[in-house]
């Protein structure tokens, strides 16, 4: 139980910096395409993943066992990039080049593994059929890896997801997570306004993924479900129930913040939240 409670606080800590690299990013780009929002409400599920779930080693990233990570909402890359410099890849001095000129921190992820960006991606929709390319090639070579992939609740609208739902189960990909981080916005409003998905859990059971439903900023809860999942022969579907804006009060619930400018004023109200 201890050990438990030192590794719960461990996460908290990761995400806790997570969301200072968030906010450092944001303010230096002085962008409204920073898609601070939906990178805050995956802040707990990437730091579960990196500071400890995933099989990974900064100083060979070409390792043949490490667990591979799509993002396939790649407009929350915000928290990826926090959690690659949190892990050694980038310093906090590169993550104050996003999205300026000659930066290799673009607003969408490009594919760089000496920076363990393993992907790139930009177009919703896209990165579950990567992971599942990723997924079989490790069963045909046995290669002992996971595949760990972040679809947002929004992209669920796209039909290639759905396309990759019913191949993965075709392959008995057990080795395949995919977390769909279902904050109930997209670009341009609500779900439930825009293409209402309704139970996504029962929609992913459907296609004979094993489908878990967790509160995605609880680590407690996710570190249960993710050690429940490794041991079903299955590939598996998490339905994150987060809040997009988590962190702020100013950009809790508020659709406004899916990319808007982070001013000096709202940088430092967000500090001092953050405290």
């Amino acid at each position: 139980m201890e050990n438990s409670k030192k590794k719960i606080e461990l996460i908290k800590s990761f995400s806790k910096e997570m969301r200072k690299n968030i906010l450092s990013m944001a303010f230096a780009a002085g962008s409204s395409s920073s898609h601070f929002g939906g990178a805050l409400s995956i802040t707990e599920i990437v730091s579960t993943l990196f500071a400890d779930q995933m099989k990974i080693d900064k100083s060979n990233p070409n390792w043949e066992k490490r667990d591979r990570f799509i993002l396939s909402k790649g407009h929350a890359c915000l928290a990826y990039y926090s959690a690659l410099c949190e892990v050694g890849y980038i310093s906090k001095d590169e993550l104050l080049t996003f999205e300026k000129d000659n930066s290799n921190l673009l607003g969408h992820p490009v594919r760089n593994k000496d920076l363990g960006i393993e992907f790139s991606n930009g177009s919703l929709g896209m990165g579950l059929s990567l992971g599942i390319g990723l997924a079989l090639s490790a069963k045909k070579r046995n290669k002992d890896f996971k595949v760990y992939v972040i679809v947002g609740d929004g992209e669920c609208n796209e039909g290639s997801v759905w396309e990759a739902a019913m191949a993965a189960p075709n392959f008995n990909l057990e080795n395949l997570y995919v977390i769909i981080d279902k904050n109930n916005f997209q670009q341009t409003g609500s779900n439930k306004q825009i293409m209402n998905v309704d139970n996504l859990r029962s929609k992913w059971e459907s296609f004979n993924w094993y489908s878990r439903e967790v509160d995605g900023h609880n680590i407690d809860e996710l570190l249960y479900i993710f050690n429940e999942c490794n041991n079903i022969k299955k590939p598996k579907a998490i339905i994150a129930n987060t809040i997009k804006g988590k962190g702020f009060s100013f950009s809790e619930n508020n659709n406004d913040w899916h990319h808007s400018i982070l001013s000096k004023s709202f940088y430092e109200k967000a500090i001092k939240e953050l405290g």
